[in-house]
């Protein structure tokens, strides 16, 4: 068996750490080693012993991550210490989480003097849009995780990176915090390699955030629970319509541009989905095979039937159908897409009538009330551990990289490797069975 070449997972620091930890009696105190991060270790790659086999090479030269934990020595003298955090893009439940929890560690354990919000995203350190920052201390985050949204205030959009890291000099920051998805963290790369190519020593480390939960190399991201959990509510209200009427039919709209973690997940909880549509398998609509057959004979089955499609399925039927021009892109850079929800709606609503079958269609699109909505208790204490994970890897001088969950350990992960790819649901495995299983459609509308 063949195995790929793995990614460099090394992580760039600024320099040795000398400095002694202000938490390390804490560390000398606990014999387990629960919370004594052994520098010399990692979080193995491969968990099979196909996987590990595979290799060919010895247990030390196995590819394996930087664990998360605090380090009896760190880089940064705390007392002269200042952060920064900063929220970008999307809202996404648990970000106030985040921003109280690394406000938490900052102050309470590494005793750092003063930690500064950025208003609105990338646009907070650029002078002409005239945001001011905050001060942030535990009693100003004290109640914020209990909201949902952002604090700070978010934007989408590219920045010019040297003008960002003006204002880090002007702030005399010296640990930059960058909440957000993708393309938040080519622009925390951008800012990195600036501060490299000044000579500064500012630490710039990520929370990396996707409501998607499409990060390479995380287990999940946060939000993520509470977001299905939402869209599952979603789907039994669709349900309770949809039966409520003769030949009724409930549709859900979910978010999921390229990868349908949330319309899976959200179906499994549910149970109530006949058909689940989602980016990674395409779908045709037509003939016997097609999904309108499959849905009209659900519903003369069952007397009713539910469909939830991810927002980025079934793109390459939509053609001209759409309301945009191909190659069209939000501020984020993100290829805009056509609308799936309303299309899928009328073609069912047509085939119903041209079969003579008389029906309703109540359609539900619940996407920004589930960002916006404050994070589970779940998400809550992931968002926390993150958070606390995110500032020993700043205060040892990490940079460049985000804080993660892999294989339920908490890692470092390089930038350029978390935004290489998208995860995605995979066809052929057992996620997808799962829901196949659960609603009893074909492995592909044909």
């Amino acid at each position: 068996m063949h195995r790929s070449q793995p990614p460099d997972l090394s992580i760039d620091t600024l320099g040795p750490c000398r400095i002694p930890s202000p938490i390390a009696h804490l560390l000398e105190a606990v014999r387990t080693g629960e919370h004594y991060v052994d520098e010399r270790d990692r979080v193995l790659l491969d968990d099979t012993l196909e996987g590990i086999s595979a290799r060919g090479v010895a247990p030390q030269d196995l590819p394996g991550m930087e664990p998360c934990g605090p380090r009896r020595q760190i880089f940064f003298d705390p007392a002269k210490t200042r952060a920064a955090i900063v929220t970008c893009g999307g809202l996404c439940p648990g970000l106030n989480d985040v921003i109280a929890g690394l406000v938490r560690s900052l102050t309470y354990h590494y005793k750092v003097r003063r930690v500064v919000g950025i208003r609105n995203g990338y646009q907070g350190f650029v002078p002409e849009y005239g945001h001011d920052v905050v001060d942030l201390t535990p009693e100003t985050v004290r109640d914020i995780a209990v909201e949902g949204g952002t604090v700070l205030g978010t934007s989408r959009g590219h920045q010019d990176p040297e003008k960002i890291v003006d204002c880090l000099e002007r702030l005399h920051v010296n640990v930059l915090f960058v909440v957000g998805g993708d393309g938040s963290m080519r622009g925390a790369m951008e800012i990195a390699r600036v501060c490299r190519e000044r000579g500064l020593f500012i630490g710039v480390v990520g929370v990396p955030k996707t409501i998607d939960n499409d990060i390479p190399y995380i287990d999940q991201s946060f939000g993520f629970q509470t977001a299905f959990s939402h869209a599952s509510d979603a789907i039994r209200a669709a349900t309770v319509e949809a039966k409520s009427t003769a030949n009724g039919i409930g549709m859900v709209k979910l978010m999921g541009r390229h990868s349908g973690f949330i319309a899976c997940y959200a179906a499994l909880a549910r149970s109530d989905a006949d058909v689940v549509l989602i980016p990674e398998v395409p779908f045709a609509l037509d003939g016997e095979g097609g999904l309108l057959a499959h849905v009209r004979r659900r519903v003369a089955e069952r007397g009713h039937a539910v469909v939830v499609v991810a927002e980025g399925a079934g793109q390459e039927l939509l053609g001209d159908h759409g309301d945009h021009q191909d190659g069209d892109r939000d501020a984020s850079g993100n290829a805009r897409l056509h609308d799936i929800g309303p299309y899928l709606r009328r073609r069912i609503a047509d085939h119903f009538s041209d079969a003579g079958i008389e029906t309703s269609i109540r359609y539900i699109d619940p996407s920004y009330a589930i960002r916006s909505v404050p994070a589970n208790p779940y998400d809550s204490v992931y968002c926390v551990r993150l958070s606390q994970a995110a500032v020993h890897a700043a205060m040892s001088g990490r940079t460049g990289m985000v804080v993660g969950r892999y294989r339920r350990r908490f890692v470092h992960i390089p930038m350029t490797v978390a935004v290489s790819r998208r995860n995605q649901v995979d066809p052929h495995g057992d996620l997808w069975m799962a829901v196949l299983e659960s609603t009893g459609q074909p492995a592909r509308f044909r």
